[in-house]
């Protein structure tokens, strides 16, 4: 028998699993430590440099959504996922409402 039969036969009984490439969660479990970005957005619609060369200490700008609506989670400019605002305490906090 050869060489390469004899890995074939010894490769055969290994679990299905074994032979599957690790997934995106899988590989990203290696680099704990690498650091990200994660921005919520809360877009602004129909503003112009106008408003913005008028905007100043107060200024309030409002945006298009209600304020139940749910705003983009991006990691990295990656869309990974809604949340909505809510306030811990005394500070402003997201809630995680869907992960795609």
């Amino acid at each position: 028998m050869s060489a390469a039969t004899q890995n074939l036969n010894t490769n055969s009984g290994a679990p299905a699993a074994a032979n599957t490439p690790p997934g995106p969660a899988d590989r990203l479990d290696s680099l704990p430590w690498l650091p990200c970005i994660l921005t919520v957005e809360v877009p602004v619609v129909r503003f112009t440099i106008a408003d913005l060369l008028g905007m100043k200490e107060g200024t309030i700008v409002e945006t298009s959504f209600h304020h139940t609506s749910d705003l983009p989670l991006r990691v990295n400019q990656l869309l990974i996922g809604w949340t909505e605002f809510e306030v811990v305490g005394d500070r402003l906090a997201v809630r995680i409402t869907e992960q795609i």
